[in-house]
């Protein structure tokens, strides 16, 4: 994170021939396996375009040459591991060679195809690698000095490695519709180990002190580091606000106080001995942290449990991968800069975790994803300044597809290990060239727009369920007060049982479907009405009055009976029974009390931060609950849950019954359905925050400026 430009060239320098056999040890070890590799694919391949066609017979020539290659193939792969390290000691042992010498000189006639073919990988090879083929020549020019000899050819350069395939397969009976298969196979793997095997040769001589020349290309400086400085390296044309660089300025400046104040070790320039150590430049750190890029995540994801400080076990394997190196970390120290990147991204990290839910396969990505971002972060301030940053915009992207997820549905699982295959690939390629984020943000990207309609679905069938059930709550409330209302009259056992188990049901159905100022509703109540005038004309023995009146309602109460389940012929039962008892003036008449109704939601789905009822008894800030009340759907609000689990919240939807607010989690499932109220009572529980950052990496700083600030008051 300093300023100053690096110059590994200058440093004093490994022995030449040990550094030599370590990239030879390298390289056989990664590309040894690749001529094995080559036989399943390409003959699921063949197999293919034989069931396409519907021509078994015409490739049985080509199967029967492939069995004879993997039959073969042990010879094949010891001669092309032999002609892998034998371009190491041409390199060392052939001084006076030209730089183009290789295996790809003048053939027969009937061998030019093939010949040909492998110039064609050779170029594809040199175009897709070019910059870091850059650097490494450059690296091996001053390496050969060193050795004592003229530039050679670069040992496991494009046209070394297409010669190593044709020499290692020139005795092979091949067909020339099998041969194209073979060469496509055999660059696709070599895809798969060249970037990474490129970068650790790199790095392996950037550490041994075999940095690039003065001369390197600007394209190979900018890729390497070592001779730009690392915040020109990775310049936009974007420049972070005047504002943004005071914050962060300041947040340095917590930083340096909280690590000066929480530090119990010997003061930084002294070894455990008494003496001075040398401070590492930060192109030897960011080599140190390539070395260990693709090497275990345990260490990162037991600190992300909350086993320990992530930047302690971040610079305990530093340390141990310097060790590696020849780097003696009792001999040497990181800089106050490198330290700021490795706090910085241990506290953003940390950060994340204490206030997002993630779950254990989402906890494994970003410990894969802790040492890409140290090295983001030791090269280029602009991950903490600007918004835009391809880096930053990858952590968003993530955590969107990580956050509270446990992979329940399919759609939740391919986002997890599009996640994880995302983290990999950066832990493959990523070798200072930032752009490798961006292309993985807008492939994320890609998938959470389609995951994004899907949420906004289940959020509207939440938000209706919600509706629905708040319509019946509502529609239940006002029959129980219309039925309290009219139970206030002294009524006989069979109009009062008429009027409690059906006629209040089909008041209830009344509302729901055809609302409260519909005609419907209001014959309803008139049923019930008449009804009770019938009986107290029944009471008054006027017989006959009684008589002409329930003929006048049987159509309406056998209509309400067979809204409320039963048949015609119980309908009638019913009926005849309310007559029997109205036949009688002298049967007992009373005032029935009916329990209150039921007003809580009692959906179990809720769980833990279900809130239902009033707001009598809650304990809130009115001032609070006011802010709450003017909550927007689409703002993010974070909750903690009766675990202690923190689980982001959005406003999906205001009842325009209640006034209640439904808050989902990012994928769409219901987490709360609150009044202002309550949400206020949750505040002053400390189980709720409002004025969340909706981008996470937004969020997690600004949890870790909180967390700085309280650290630095309290010491």
């Amino acid at each position: 994170m300093s300023g100053q430009a690096m110059d590994l060239g200058t440093r004093e320098r490994a022995n030449p021939t040990g550094v030599l056999e370590e990239m030879k040890r390298l390289a056989v070890e990664q590309l040894g396996g690749v001529p094995s590799a080559l036989y399943a694919p390409v003959a699921e391949a063949l197999d293919d375009a034989a069931r396409r066609a519907g021509l078994i017979q015409i490739r049985r020539g080509d199967h029967i040459a492939l069995l004879n290659l993997r039959q073969r193939n042990a010879g094949y792969v010891m001669r092309y591991r032999q002609l892998i390290a034998q371009g190491f000691e041409d390199f060392r042992a052939l001084p006076n060679r030209s730089r183009n010498g290789q295996p790809l000189g003048l053939v027969e006639d009937r061998h030019l195809g093939f010949h040909y073919a492998g110039q064609k990988l050779a170029e594809s090879i040199g175009q897709r690698y070019v910059r870091q083929l850059e650097m490494l020549d450059q690296r091996l020019e001053t390496l050969a000095r060193d050795l004592g000899a003229n530039s050679s050819s670069n040992p496991i350069g494009a046209t070394r490695l297409a010669g190593a395939f044709l020499a290692t397969f020139h005795d092979a009976d091949l067909p020339e519709t099998l041969r194209p298969l073979l060469f496509r196979q055999y660059e696709h793997e070599l895809s798969r180990v060249l970037g990474d095997l490129y970068g650790r040769i790199n790095t392996l001589l950037a550490a041994a002190g075999y940095g690039l020349s003065q001369t390197a290309s600007p394209a190979a400086q900018a890729a390497d580091g070592a001779t730009v400085a690392p915040a020109a390296a990775h310049a936009r044309p974007e420049s972070p606000d005047v504002d943004a660089m005071e914050r962060f300025g300041e947040l340095r400046a917590m930083l340096h106080a909280w690590r000066d104040g929480s530090s119990e070790s010997a003061p930084a320039g002294a070894a455990a001995t008494g003496g001075p150590r040398r401070e590492l430049r930060s192109a030897e750190v960011i080599s140190v942290t390539s070395l260990l890029q693709r090497d275990g995540i345990e260490p990162y994801a037991r600190a992300l449990a909350g086993a320990g400080s992530l930047a302690d076990a971040i610079r305990n394997q530093l340390s141990e991968g310097a060790r590696r190196l020849g780097l003696d970390p009792d001999q040497t120290r990181i800089g106050a800069h490198e330290n700021d990147a490795i706090d910085l991204v241990g506290l953003l990290f940390e950060s994340l975790f204490q206030t997002h839910a993630m779950l254990d396969r989402a906890r494994r990505v970003y410990a894969r994803l802790v040492l890409p971002y140290v090295k983001v972060a030791l090269s280029d301030d602009g991950l903490f300044l600007r918004r835009d940053h391809p880096a930053r915009r990858l952590f968003d992207t993530i955590t969107e597809a990580c956050e509270g997820n446990d992979g329940a549905t399919p759609q939740d699982r391919e986002l997890l290990e599009r996640a994880a295959g995302i983290a990999q690939r950066i832990v493959a390629d990523y070798n200072e060239d930032i752009e490798i984020f961006a292309l993985a943000s807008a492939e994320l990207e890609a998938l959470l727009d389609q995951q994004r309609k899907r949420v906004d679905l289940l959020e509207k069938r939440a938000a209706e369920a919600v509706h629905g059930k708040e319509r019946l709550l509502q529609a239940r409330l006002q029959a129980g007060a219309a039925l309290n209302q009219r139970l206030r009259t002294p009524l006989t056992e069979a109009v009062a049982e008429f009027l409690v188990e059906h006629w209040q049901h089909h008041l209830l159905q009344t509302l729901l479907r055809e609302g409260r100022e519909s005609p419907k509703h209001a014959d309803v109540l008139a049923l019930a009405d008449a009804l009770i005038v019938v009986d107290t004309l029944a009471a008054q023995a006027r017989g006959g009055v009684v008589a002409d009146r329930l003929i006048a309602l049987q159509p309406a109460i056998v209509e309400c009976l067979v809204a409320c389940g039963h048949d015609e012929h119980g309908a009638n039962d019913w009926l005849a029974g309310v007559v029997r008892a109205l036949a009688q003036p002298d049967l007992p008449r009373m005032v029935r009390n009916l329990p209150p109704p039921v007003v809580a939601d009692d959906d179990s789905e809720q769980g833990a931060l279900r809130v239902v009822g009033g707001h009598a008894g809650l304990d809130f800030d009115p001032d609070v609950a006011q802010r709450m009340r003017l909550l927007a759907p689409g703002e993010w609000l974070r909750l903690l849950d009766q675990q202690g689990e923190h689980v982001a919240a959005k406003v999906a939807w205001t009842s325009p019954l209640s006034g209640r607010f439904l808050l989902v989690n990012r994928r769409g499932a219901r987490v709360l359905v609150a009044s202002a109220e309550q949400l206020a009572a949750l505040v002053a529980e400390g189980r709720l925050v409002a004025g969340t950052e909706q981008a996470p990496f937004d969020e997690a700083m600004r949890q870790m400026r909180a967390r700085l600030n309280r650290a630095v008051g309290q010491n």
